[in-house]
């Protein structure tokens, strides 16, 4: 109960953060919860859910905080493709079917990288996390993620 209390403020922080973010401003901002076998862990997200909002992703942010990241709409499962043009930190790519599980991760992608990094397979939402997060928390393939975006 403590460690969902202090993810929790975690999260509100985080909220406070983002919203004084240039790339953040207008972009919705949700939680997003990720069950894996090390607990339940609480994110404070901001969508992107238009082609634009999807294209700019995390580019030229310097730092994604903890318990923060983004999570990418594409409106039903399909084959999804990311890559790391002008992202200037390193992230974990978490690739999630419609259903709430986690399909596959992509870790510590390479920050300005023009590789191409699939889904492997159809996907609904990718969350684009600090690099290192999924390792650290535990979080692995066959977790399960509940949000809104995936209620839709």
């Amino acid at each position: 109960m403590m460690k969902r209390l202090v993810c929790a403020a975690l999260a509100a922080a985080a909220v406070a953060y983002l919203a004084v973010l240039p790339a953040a401003r207008g972009a919705e901002l949700q939680t997003l919860e990720i069950a894996s076998k090390s607990g339940v862990h609480v994110f404070s997200v901001e969508l992107a859910v238009t082609d634009e909002e999807r294209e700019r992703g995390l580019m030229f942010r310097r730092s994604v905080p903890e318990f923060t990241g983004m999570l990418f709409d594409f409106k039903r499962d399909q084959e999804v493709t990311m890559w790391m043009k002008n992202t200037y930190v390193s992230l974990d790519m978490i690739f999630i079917q419609s259903d709430g599980r986690i399909r596959r991760i992509a870790e510590n992608t390479e920050p300005e990288s023009l590789k191409i990094i699939p889904s492997g397979g159809p996907v609904r939402a990718v969350l684009e996390v600090a690099a290192g997060t999924a390792r650290r928390l535990g979080i692995q393939p066959g977790d399960r993620v509940a949000t809104p975006v995936l209620r839709r």
